[in-house]
């Protein structure tokens, strides 16, 4: 995401280098001082002035491409104002924000800083929405694999837990597209305005894993295989108030006990591998 307040004399390393004893929860993501400094970035997607704002071509809920300024620092920003349902799906802004808080909520530290703004365009276009600071990535998933790419085995802690996440929250629409690549391999998720089902199916199976609702890839099954002991002690500890102050009004209660029922189906899961595979072969 590039993050550099000059003005503050924040000095920020996006995307460096592993450094050496970080626990592994946090290397395949964003760094200690990313992390560090979200509420200020928080801020500053609320505040700084609008510059000036773009169509982006890519994606089906039409997100606009926001350009901030607020002393001296500028930062470019995406901005989903979408909020009906799309070919069957609830498509919501709403969902972007509370994954974010969940991703805060579990220290998953995966998905850029996300707030809710108004926006208005040069044509007098007023849109309330999620406002999300701009990942800058190498690539996406589907660009490196149409390239004849793949990602290393070094993102595969990444890849699992965020297929662990979006179980948990319900996430219908993880594509290739929206998962993106640094150009040193970490892994930023974006665009979560379809999670949090709560009907059906939903409520009774997990996105992924063994006995997930997408349950194959390629032929082969879409597990978790294994996670950090310290995310999943945060899944364990999840429950309704706890969730309910992370999110606020931007899930229902229904929303919620659909999150707390795809929990005891995750932590199921996983106790389930480690019956089969022992501890240390699925938690780290």
């Amino acid at each position: 995401m590039n993050f550099r307040l000059t003005k503050t004399k924040i000095v920020l390393i996006l995307f460096a280098s592993v450094l050496a004893g970080i626990d592994p929860f946090v290397r395949a993501q964003f760094t200690p001082a990313e992390i560090s400094q979200r509420e200020t970035w928080e801020e500053f997607l609320r505040t700084a002035d609008i510059v000036k704002v773009e169509d982006i071509s890519e994606g089906v809920t039409k997100p606009w491409k926001v350009f901030l300024k607020k002393g001296g620092v500028e930062k470019k920003a995406g901005f989903k104002h979408v909020r009906e349902k799309l070919y069957g799906f609830d498509d919501n802004w709403q969902y972007d924000i509370a994954a974010y808080r969940m991703d805060k909520l579990l220290g998953l530290n995966m998905i850029p800083p996300t707030v809710e703004r108004e926006v208005k365009r040069e044509n007098g276009d007023v849109k309330k929405g999620a406002l999300s600071l701009w990942a800058e990535s190498k690539t996406n998933l589907l660009n490196l694999i149409e390239q004849g790419g793949y990602p290393p085995p070094s993102t595969d802690n990444a890849k699992y837990l965020a297929r662990a996440f979006d179980s948990l929250i319900g996430n219908d629409d993880r594509t290739q597209q929206n998962v993106l690549l640094t150009e040193d391999w970490r892994t930023i998720l974006i665009d979560h305005s379809r999670s949090f089902r709560s009907e059906g199916e939903f409520e009774r199976k997990l996105m992924y894993g063994a006995h997930g609702i997408k349950k194959f890839e390629n032929g082969a099954l879409i597990l978790f295989r294994r996670l950090p002991r310290a995310f999943v002690e945060k899944i364990k500890a999840l429950d309704f108030a706890t969730i309910k102050t992370a999110v606020e009004s931007y899930l229902t209660d229904k929303q919620i006990n659909a999150v707390l029922a795809r929990k005891k189906l995750l932590l199921a899961e996983i106790s389930e591998m480690i019956k089969e595979q022992g501890e240390n072969k699925v938690l780290y």
